[in-house]
């Protein structure tokens, strides 16, 4: 276990809300955290990363099949689970973390339940404390290079320069930079925000044009699982690393 104590939160939000239609048929029948990667369901892997850094408490949305998933949570006892319900109504990213705002210390970290990831020479959540800035960041994200991506096809989101800043890739481009699920957030990235449910990207679109959305580069390694067949391809990843 590698704990850290300069870490700028004690508490992570862990998106589990959703529908996991990439992921059917398994889905079908269970919420994706549940799906079971390499011995565990992938909501465990987050989770134990969570408590290996030493990070305390984890407020877990919940709307899809959310007994079972409430079920499977309550069996942990680190990190401690607060649940963020909403079973009336999906709120996607921004709208489940403004929903759960008045349970997060400023800042906060956020990760999706989805993705595995190994940490390189410091975990991931202490690369991004260690280059947290709060006067000139609403948020900053985890990122890793094409090469760092595991079972990624995709042409990337983000540009990044030498300050961290971040840029969007452009239409018809290829970027750099992959988002890992993982960030940094300071609640001043949720002021004023629309009503509902809506998508983090809104939220960075306006930290953007502030030039407050900042990137780093992840030291480690880090695999997408969004579909069944990437299942067996992290299980054989993870045996050879």
């Amino acid at each position: 276990m590698s704990t850290d104590h300069d870490l700028a939160s004690d508490t992570a939000m862990v998106m589990a809300a959703g529908f996991g239609k990439r992921m059917r048929p398994l889905t079908a029948t269970m919420p994706k955290p549940l799906v079971r990667v390499a011995g565990k369901p992938l909501v465990d892997h987050a989770l134990d990363r969570l408590a290996d850094a030493g990070i305390e408490r984890a407020v877990v949305n919940v709307h899809y099949l959310a007994d079972s998933l409430e079920a499977h949570l309550e069996e942990r006892s680190r990190p401690e689970i607060v649940i963020s319900d909403e079973r009336d109504q999906l709120l996607e990213t921004g709208g489940g973390m403004v929903k759960a705002r008045a349970q997060l210390p400023d800042p906060f970290f956020c990760i999706n339940s989805d993705n595995i990831w190994l940490d390189g020479p410091k975990n991931a959540f202490s690369e991004l404390s260690s280059r947290w800035d709060p006067d000139a960041m609403d948020a900053l994200l985890l990122l890793v290079g094409h090469k760092g991506a595991g079972n990624f096809t995709g042409v990337g989101d983000f540009h990044m320069d030498g300050r961290g800043a971040l840029s969007r890739r452009s239409p018809g481009r290829i970027a750099p930079f992959v988002y890992t699920g993982i960030q940094l957030v300071s609640h001043r990235l949720l002021r004023d925000p629309p009503e509902g449910k809506f998508s983090t990207n809104i939220l960075w679109n306006r930290a953007l044009g502030e030039g407050r959305l900042f990137g780093t580069a992840f030291t480690g390694r880090w695999y997408e699982v969004g579909t069944p067949e990437a299942i067996d391809l992290t299980e054989t990843a993870l045996a050879q690393d």
